[in-house]
């Protein structure tokens, strides 16, 4: 009998990448390509959108070609992506009208502020999409398009433009522009959508001036939503699940019922706490977002989200030179025993959860003459640990609920050292699992749900295996002079963005 597999898309920051899962759950084929990161201006970021769907109509053709697969062989196509990044493109030619606004860029920063000023407005956006007023979110990035691409805003109006998040843009190429779509997960970090109800918000889009001619058909995360254009793999294939990769990643470690936490440690960090089918307010600065919507049922979660993580490590590879390879971190951080007092705040496009700063920028503090390059990594390591830990505990306020175990997937969770001091840090234990792939596997499984490769969630529960668990190990007096210098090097970089 022919083997069959899911496909999974999946779409970050920094690279596009195709997988193909069993029906074990594990990955039978994984290609990969990094694209170009674009900073015109401080605090710019910006990616080409042309080149995301190159690279991701790439890695999906070669790891066919790689692993012998045909089309037939494909039960579906689950997509999972880099959320908030916005594209806008004209609906006749498919061209982008300007380079993506990603996520991580902050040039609406000061329109978020005039925003937040006006009486009533931030409660008013919380209350509506349990998010808070920040250039984070696609709303004002889009407005931003519209008004400093020449006409943009009149062709809008009138139906020639289609905005879309990396998965409508994936979506919209895969089916030669046949399907404008969206999904709840991604939708919801847009800032338009109204998550109680369901739909864009009417108001929200006359608030933050965007026209609804614009958006996509917002569907539920697990359905048959196109088939691709036969002329991409040689016939059509179903495409059956779209997640934001948060929401994917919680899916894919099997976080589904409340309470349970996982952290994804990649370019950012981004901790989804599962509450049910009932929204959460926060009152600690997290964010309320939805989980997943199979069917007719809407689950939520409580979210944190940090915007520097595994980017820190590739900033010390890449712009100070002093290491080879984002591996080789953990053995360069290892040769030091402590900090000794060196903190590094990796605030480069300001601070998220729950701190929401975004005009904070990097710092490094308590530098001596006998400071060396392994304190500085062990400190950006450690800087990783400190952000998950201030949201786990917003969260664990928010929710009332002890925490009991963290699951952890993506690229830095790999780090043992990492890891372990996260344990100790936030006085939990972290658990890996043997598929790190969760993101990805996130989007197999929607997909697969959908089409019937896998029957229900109790079979895919079965697949989820520990690696490795890590327990609290350092003394609690350690931990808590450690934390206490975290927070004197945080409140230092918070005081210098107000110079």
């Amino acid at each position: 009998m022919t083997e069959r597999y899911v496909m999974a898309l999946d779409q970050g920051t920094t690279s596009s990448r195709a997988i193909l899962f069993g029906h074990d759950g594990r990955a039978a084929g994984i290609a990969q390509h990094e694209f170009t990161q674009h900073y015109p201006h401080p605090g710019w970021v910006e990616h080409d959108g042309d080149e995301i769907w190159q690279s991701q109509r790439d890695v999906a053709c070669k790891v066919l070609a790689e692993t012998g697969t045909g089309a037939d062989q494909i039960a579906a196509i689950g997509i999972t992506n880099q959320r908030e990044t916005t594209l806008i493109w004209d609906r006749r030619t498919g061209r982008p009208i300007r380079r993506a606004i990603v996520w991580q860029d902050h040039r609406t920063a000061d329109r978020c502020d005039e925003l937040k000023a006006r009486e009533g407005r931030i409660e008013q956006v919380r209350e509506r999409t349990g998010l808070i007023i920040d250039a984070y979110f696609s709303a004002t990035k889009i407005s931003w398009l519209l008004d400093h691409v020449e006409g943009a805003r009149a062709r809008a109006e009138a139906g020639e433009l289609a905005f879309g998040t990396v998965d409508s843009w994936l979506v919209w190429n895969l089916t030669g522009g046949r399907c404008h779509v969206t999904d709840v997960t991604n939708a919801s970090r847009t800032m338009l959508f109204n998550i109680h109800t369901l739909a864009w918000d009417e108001e929200l889009l006359a608030l933050f001036g965007v026209p609804p001619e614009l958006l996509p058909e917002v569907r539920s995360s697990s359905e048959m939503y196109a088939e691709t254009d036969p002329s991409l793999f040689g016939r059509p294939i179903p495409i059956a699940g779209i997640a934001g990769d948060q929401q994917a990643a919680a899916f894919g470690q099997r976080c589904t019922r409340p309470g349970m936490v996982k952290n994804t440690y990649g370019t950012g960090c981004f901790m989804l706490m599962h509450t049910g089918d009932k929204p959460i307010t926060s009152h600690n600065n997290l964010l309320t977002t939805i989980a997943c919507q199979r069917g007719e049922r809407v689950e939520y979660a409580l979210e944190g989200s940090i915007f520097i993580a595994g980017a820190v490590v590739k900033w010390l590879r890449d712009k100070w030179g002093i290491i080879d390879s984002s591996p080789a971190i953990e053995e360069l951080a290892a040769s030091v025993a402590g900090n000794e007092g060196v903190y590094l705040v990796p605030a480069f496009t300001g601070l998220g959860a729950p701190h929401w700063d975004a005009h904070a920028s990097g710092m490094i503090t308590g530098l001596s003459l006998g400071s060396t390059t392994g304190h500085i990594a062990r400190a950006a390591l450690e800087g990783i640990a400190y952000q998950v830990m201030d949201v786990l505990e917003a969260m664990k306020a928010d929710s009332g609920i002890e925490i009991r175990e963290l699951r952890v997937d993506g690229g830095a969770s790999a780090n043992d050292l990492l890891m372990q001091f996260q344990a100790d840090i936030m006085r939990a234990p972290v658990v890996r699992p043997e598929q790190l792939e969760t993101t990805a596997l996130g989007a197999a499984y929607l997909a697969g749900l959908a089409v019937g490769f896998w029957q229900n969630q109790a079979e895919i529960d079965r697949q989820w295996q520990v690696e490795r668990r890590f327990e609290v190990e350092m003394p609690v007096e350690q931990a808590e002079a450690l934390r206490h210098g975290w927070q004197r090097a945080l409140h230092a970089t918070r005081a210098a963005s107000n110079f």
